[in-house]
This record gives C-alpha cells, structure tokens and sequence, in this order.
C-alpha cells in the first residue's frame, strides 16, 4: 500500500469521528487545516506526509470533548486514538512518533510544545482557522453550542480581564471569545509562511470586532 493509499484509508477511518458534529468543529474544519498545513508545508519544506495524516487525525476527539463541555482534552485524547488508526499500517516508526506529536501539541496544552516543523505547521494550521472571516463564523457557532444565546453581553471586557475560564458558559458570547483569545492568536503563530497568512486574516477580523461593537452601541 502506498501514501497515497494510507491517506485515503486514514481520511475514511477520521470521517468517521465527525457524524453529527458542531459545525465549528465539523468535518470541514478538518479539510481547511489539510489544505492550510499543505500550504505552509510545501514552503517550509517540511513531510507532507506527515501533515496530511495529522491534519486529517488532529481533531478525532473533539466531539467527544464537546460533548462532555471540556472534561478532558481532545488533543491528548485524540493522539491515543490516532495511534491505534495508525499502528493498522506500514508507516514509518519516525513519522507515526511525529504525526502523534503534531495531534498531542496542536493545542499547547500542559506545556507541551510543537517540537517538530510538521508539529508547528500542523499549531499554525489549527490556530490560523480561528481567525479571518473563517474564524468569525466559527466564533459564533461556538457559542451557539456552548449555551450562549446572546450577541454579546456587554460586560465582555470586564470578564476578559477576570482570567476565568468561560468556555461552554452561558457568558461565552462570540464577543468574549475574541477578547479572551482570538485577538492574540497571531502572535501565537510559529512559521514564517503562517505568519503571513495570519497577518492579513487577524487584521480583517481585529477590524469586524471593531465594526460589531460600534454597532452594538448604534454609532453606525
């Protein structure tokens, strides 16, 4: 069986893991960050292999996260999944360690940190997802799903500043998240080929939080 045979079996079997899946966190959430760590790789020159595998893996157990609201870390839970997925077939012992190590770090949990290129491409990749136009839309969805029925509540500032955990709360309003996370995300990107798409995504998004609390005090 060759790569591209593994990918396509890998592909079939991580599919599998987003059957009624939150649209923040779906199947196609999944296809930009193959299709963003491709980019970045073919730049950096890093195995695309590698990344291609650990796109398609890094996110297999994050429904099981959502469902439980954050009780485990999908990230870890995710990389001892994708190591019985992988064991099925002839790969590499140095890429199976990597593709595993990509899917453990692409959170930054723990302070476990991306060791590898492929590691921080695949960091980038994820992270480069949540911000842009791409990363509004996920940013409302997320909390839609997590409780909040709100726009905004109006005291996202103050709440940012408190240093709490929100998430999956009746208070993480889209707007909330933005303060606590999204708008310091650039500076968390680790590439050269991921800070240039992340310059001109954060600064569209940095610009529609702008616009969207001039509105919500009815300046425009």
């Amino acid at each position: 069986m060759n790569k591209k045979e593994i990918i396509a079996k890998i592909e079939k079997e991580a599919k599998k893991f987003f059957e009624g899946a939150s649209g923040c966190h779906d199947w196609t959430h999944v296809e930009r960050v193959k299709n963003l760590a491709i980019h970045i790789g073919k730049k950096e020159k890093a195995d695309l292999f590698v990344l291609e595998a650990a796109a398609l893996l890094h996110d297999i157990g994050r429904k099981e996260e959502m469902k439980c609201e954050g009780k485990f870390c999908h990230a870890e839970k995710g990389a001892e999944m994708a190591k019985n997925i992988l064991e099925k077939y002839k790969i590499e012992k140095k890429q199976v360690e990597n593709i595993i190590h990509c899917i453990e770090v692409h959170r930054w949990r723990k302070n476990k940190k991306p060791e590898t290129l492929e590691a921080r491409i695949i960091f980038d990749a994820d992270k480069l997802d949540s911000i842009g136009a791409i990363g509004i839309a996920r940013d409302f969805l997320f909390a839609g799903h997590s409780g909040s029925n709100c726009l905004y509540t109006g005291n996202e500032k103050k709440l940012a500043k408190e240093e709490k955990n929100y998430s999956y709360g009746k208070e993480d309003s889209a707007l909330l998240e933005y303060e606590i996370k999204l708008k310091y995300i650039y500076k968390k990107i680790m590439t050269k080929s991921g800070k240039e798409v992340a310059r001109e995504r954060q600064k569209y998004m940095d610009e529609f939080f702008k616009r969207f609390e001039k509105e919500i005090k009815g300046v425009m």
